[in-house]
């Protein structure tokens, strides 16, 4: 099968955004974001060889990648890998279920 390509939604980059700029601002430094940017592109490569291998969430569509606290949220089709979600797992799992649904 051909290489998927791993495509993030508005809101998926917003969400990624806002937690990153939340770690700078808290820390006063880049380091631990700059450490779980490489992160993300770790788990992402692991999702593009494998993307069948994560569990599948309450809607069947939907898989999640889980890193610690963060997870990734996509869905899979034949030729993309889409990120609908990078969701920091102590906030609100209702904000999240509206994002996903």
């Amino acid at each position: 099968m051909a290489k998927r390509t791993v495509i993030w939604t508005d809101t998926a980059v917003k969400q990624r955004r806002y937690i990153l700029e939340y770690w700078v601002n808290r820390n006063k430094s880049t380091l631990y974001a700059e450490k779980l940017i490489l992160h993300i592109q770790q788990k992402i490569k692991t999702i593009e060889k494998s993307p069948d291998s994560y569990r599948k969430t309450d809607n069947p569509d939907t898989h999640i990648a889980v890193m610690g606290h963060f997870n990734i949220y996509y869905k899979i089709t034949n030729s993309q890998i889409i990120i609908v979600a990078f969701w920091d797992s102590r906030q609100d799992p209702l904000k999240l279920y509206k994002i996903i649904k």
